[in-house]
């Protein structure tokens, strides 16, 4: 905004209100709105030029060029009559524009752009635009926007032309230029029911965006009895996420199924993947009934280039994590080797491993898509990636990692408007907070969390709410609350039941069946899924099986069997409970001196990871043994969740303004926050930060 200002305070005042109005898509197009006021400000700088040099003007302020050659082939085929470079320089003599040695045509205040434009008759612009249509005829993208804005009708040919512009734009990552073909594309629809696609496709191109204000106002234009069954399926939950008219969990899959068979058969390729990618968490957070599972993997594997494609690879791996988890792992690590997903398809990337339970994977690419996604201000996206990556540390049991994403997540949930992704942000924090110990908070989390989703119908999510409040009794010390809560998700017949969620708790279930002797229960749970962990490879599901044999074992022999397991590389917190398991066991066995390297290791790690509840069982246990051990400094009971997130990424080298740029900030709020970190950290300088952060527990 202040760079389209140009230092104009009127121009600060005006573009302020109108993105105050109309959210950021306001700075999107090359013009901007102005007021009367502002505009008759800069067209009066205009109307004292030559009439060929006003035109000239106009023709470079729609002009998504610079070249003044171009401007001027333009120009002479609106204007009868020869016209050349002489007539720009009145306007540079005035100084309202530029022209440098390249002949390149720049103005000197932006928002003269916009006054031209707006002082402009419809009837001049779309003359204008036809004629730079004309003039830009070799380049294909360039002229296809020329010919929408001189079109004065609809124009079904025209709009499919945008369709596909806005497609490209959306592959390349262009979610700005695909919102504003998709919603070109719409107005210029003689089809009724591609008009209403096109605007759907429009309002999932401002949510990748973060910009709600946008995405309702398109919904608001779509009218449903124009839509496609399958569309007529997205259309209903677009207005669940926007406009909270209940969830219907698994009602519309069959329709979504069928419409993506209609779209494989007619050779729509890319329509038919975005469907299959729209679909897939659905499907996997409904408990989908088998055949329609069955029918939307079956249409996702027909498609062409279903191997290679990252966004298919991500849906199948929802749609069918059993049946087909280790095929996807492959192609997945396959995939991260070569390096070549772009941001959007390494958060469907994470989604994907997420749902398989590979969630160092999950992280590598959640990682990635959040770089990339804060350069293009996709804050749709990024919050949730942010929300996402902080549930996989929770599940790797890094607290301090989980609560320092989860901040910034919750905060954009707030800011874009992301409201179904609000609970998931507050399970999130509390299950950080339960592994830190703070119990109470814990509690409250997971109570708000069922108060908006037991009254949605969103039983399966309550699976989540399930997880929480049984790793919080388990950080209190409860084993038999723990059992009863995270032994729901398992049990078909509960409506927390969920089939995936339990690939990530087998081990905590196993802590709260050995704690309160539910020993029977946990042996038929074991039973059940060592097929399943055989077939899919989830390594969460692999340690967590491996773990409950060696707990129901009892020997050390299961113990060290266990700690051999090669997926134990990428898992700390699971090899420290492993760790502290083993030696809890040697020091019940009278092997005190054998039990303390492992408790030691055990209480270091979980430390590290800021899983205090579990730390300071490690340390009792370690007690125990005759040995003690004290707490390190705990960061978290210093800084807040930001002044952690500061204070690791200045740690890292990262300098104020870059830190203010990754999480959208002001150098001064930056500076601001690390005057008050060190104060707190007992240092004085900036280097002593990566000491200090790599000591504290």
């Amino acid at each position: 905004m202040l760079e389209h200002a140009a230092g104009n305070p009127l121009g600060v005042v005006e573009l302020g209100e109108a993105v105050a109005r109309a959210g950021g898509a306001a700075l999107l197009p090359t013009w901007l709105p102005l007021s009367t006021r502002l505009e008759r400000t800069f067209s009066g700088l205009v109307a004292e030029l030559p009439a060929q040099t006003q035109e000239l003007l106009l023709v470079a302020a729609l002009d998504d060029g610079d070249d003044l050659d171009e401007m001027l082939d333009a120009c002479r085929r609106v204007l009868p009559g020869e016209v050349g470079p002489d007539q720009i320089e009145p306007a540079v003599t005035s100084r309202l524009v530029q022209v440098d040695d390249r002949f390149r045509v720049r103005f000197r205040h932006p928002l003269l752009r916009s006054a031209l434009y707006q002082a402009a008759t419809a009837a001049q612009r779309r003359r204008v635009h036809a004629a730079l249509a004309e003039t830009v005829a070799a380049d294909p993208e360039r002229r296809v926007w020329h010919r929408a804005a001189a079109a004065s009708g609809p124009d079904e040919a025209l709009a499919r032309e945008l369709t596909e512009t806005a497609r490209r734009a959306g592959r390349r990552q262009a979610a700005s230029i695909a919102l504003a073909a998709f919603e070109r594309a719409a107005r210029l629809s003689e089809d009724r029911a591609a008009r209403g696609r096109r605007l759907l496709a429009a309002v999932e191109a401002a949510s990748e965006q973060g910009d709600a204000v946008t995405a309702l106002r398109l919904l608001g234009e779509v009218e449903e009895r124009d839509l496609t069954q399958t569309d007529r399926a997205w259309y209903g939950m677009m207005r669940e996420v926007y406009l909270a008219t209940g969830w219907t969990g698994g009602d519309r899959l069959s329709a979504f199924a069928e419409g993506v068979e209609t779209m494989c058969r007619d050779g729509d390729t890319e329509m038919a993947v975005e469907s299959v990618l729209a679909i897939c968490l659905r499907v996997y957070w409904s408990n989908a009934d088998p055949e329609t599972a069955a029918r939307l993997l079956a249409a996702a594997e027909s498609l062409d280039g279903a191997a290679d494609d990252p966004r298919l690879v991500a849906a199948v791996a929802q749609l069918a994590p059993v049946t087909r988890g280790a095929w996807c792992l492959e192609r997945m690590l396959a995939i991260r080797a070569e390096d070549a997903a772009n941001p959007r398809e390494q958060y469907e990337l994470g989604m994907g491993a997420s749902a398989l339970g590979a969630c160092s994977l999950a992280a590598s690419f959640y990682t990635a898509a959040a770089v990339g996604l804060r350069a293009q201000g996709r804050l749709g996206l990024l919050c949730k990636v942010l929300v996402s990556h902080a549930m996989n540390a929770a599940y790797l049991g890094d607290a301090r990692t989980a609560l320092t994403l989860v901040v910034e997540g919750e905060q954009l949930t707030r800011e874009t408007r992301e409201s179904n992704w609000a609970p998931t942000a507050w399970m999130v924090t509390g299950f950080a907070r339960a592994l830190r110990g703070d119990v109470d908070a814990a509690r409250e989390r997971a109570d708000a969390a069922e108060a908006v989703l037991l009254p949605a119908g969103k039983h399966p999510l309550l699976a989540l709410v399930r997880q929480l409040r049984g790793v919080a009794a388990l950080a209190a010390g409860r084993p038999e609350e723990a059992f009863r809560e995270l032994y729901r998700v398992f049990d078909p017949a509960d409506n927390s039941y969920h089939p995936y969620t339990q690939f990530m708790l087998v081990g905590h279930l196993a802590d709260a069946a050995v704690g309160c002797g539910a020993l029977a229960e946990l042996r038929e749970v074991v039973a059940a899924l060592t097929p399943v962990a055989r077939e899919c490879r989830s390594p969460a599901l692999l340690l967590g099986v491996g773990y409950a044999r060696a707990m129901l074992a009892d020997e050390a022999a299961a113990f060290e069997t266990a700690l051999a397991a090669d997926e134990l590389v990428e898992w700390s917190f699971e090899r420290a409970r492993l760790q502290h398991a083993y030696g809890a066991w040697l020091r019940r066995q009278r092997r005190a001196a054998d039990s303390r390297p492992l408790l030691r290791a055990a209480a270091a790690t979980f430390d590290a990871l800021g899983a205090t509840a579990w730390a300071d069982r490690s340390r009792a246990e370690l007690r125990a043994s005759g040995e003690t051990l004290r707490r390190p400094v705990d960061l978290a009971q210093s800084l807040t969740p930001q002044e952690i997130q500061i204070s690791r990424l200045a740690a890292e080298g990262l300098s104020n303004k870059e830190i203010a740029e990754r999480l959208f900030l002001s150098p001064r709020t930056i500076s601001t926050h690390l005057y008050r970190i060190y104060p707190k950290l007992g240092i004085k300088s900036r280097g002593e930060l990566a000491r200090v952060l790599a000591g504290a527990g």
